[in-house]
């Protein structure tokens, strides 16, 4: 992970051909504003995570006249977030509007992939199948062969972002599977019928996740999950009786 981290900070380098230095800046809360030569502006962006700098990220914008709108001519941001969307939708019309959202974007952006990587950091013995889209807005992981998880149980998250200036998910799924249970249920191929296991929400743990930052969430999850687990795996085993 710190080799990842090395490596983006390396493509965040202010290219050689950004004479950014000893001009005329204004700074406006996170970003840098510089004014190049000719009609072009150059923006830097600084981000953070609880409080500690990450990245540095720059883009720069050009008009070939003041009749002209701007367009993106570089930038060092991330391949995958929108910038184009970003361009087409907003630079056209409204430069300041372009320039502070795409701040927190990628502030957004920070915060959801350093929220991975301190959980991963923290509770990395816990987790097994960790997956995430490149944005992060996509994260999934599981808890298997957990002390408090009876019967080989499995405990799978599922969260999602529907916007990228999220850091807190707009969705949740947890899922207990009690691989251990009697209670199944049948499926029928075209060859045989098979058995599988019934999986059980939990609820106050989708309830933290969507409310929690990661790390915060995962710490409460875990620590309530011996008591949830038992209570739902004792009222099924009353149910199946």
């Amino acid at each position: 992970m710190e080799a990842d981290r090395k490596a983006m900070a390396n493509q965040v380098n202010v290219p050689a051909d950004l004479p950014f230095q000893s001009r005329t800046t204004y700074r406006i809360r996170n970003k840098v504003i510089y004014c190049l030569d000719g009609a072009r502006i150059g923006i830097q962006y600084e981000t953070f995570f609880a409080g500690e700098p990450c990245e540095i990220f720059h883009c720069v914008l050009e008009s070939k006249s003041f009749l002209e709108k701007m367009t993106v001519i570089e930038h060092t941001l991330p391949f995958f977030l929108p910038i184009r969307e970003l361009e087409s939708d907003l630079l056209s019309s409204n430069a300041i509007k372009f320039i502070d959202h795409l701040e927190e974007i990628l502030q957004a952006y920070i915060d959801r992939r350093e929220q991975v990587r301190l959980i991963k950091e923290l509770y990395g013995n816990q987790i097994g199948e960790l997956f995430h889209s490149l944005p992060y807005n996509v994260i999934e992981f599981a808890l298997e062969d957990f002390e408090c998880l009876p019967l080989s149980s499995k405990v799978t998250v599922s969260i999602r972002y529907s916007d990228l200036l999220q850091t807190l998910p707009s969705q949740a799924r947890v899922l207990a599977w009690p691989f251990g249970s009697s209670k199944r249920i049948s499926t029928r191929s075209s060859s045989a019928s098979a058995s599988q296991p019934v999986p059980f929400r939990l609820s106050y743990a989708e309830e933290a996740l969507k409310t929690m930052c990661l790390p915060e969430a995962y710490a409460d999850i875990v620590l309530d999950l011996p008591h949830a687990l038992k209570r739902i795996f004792s009222s099924a085993t009353v149910t199946e009786s």
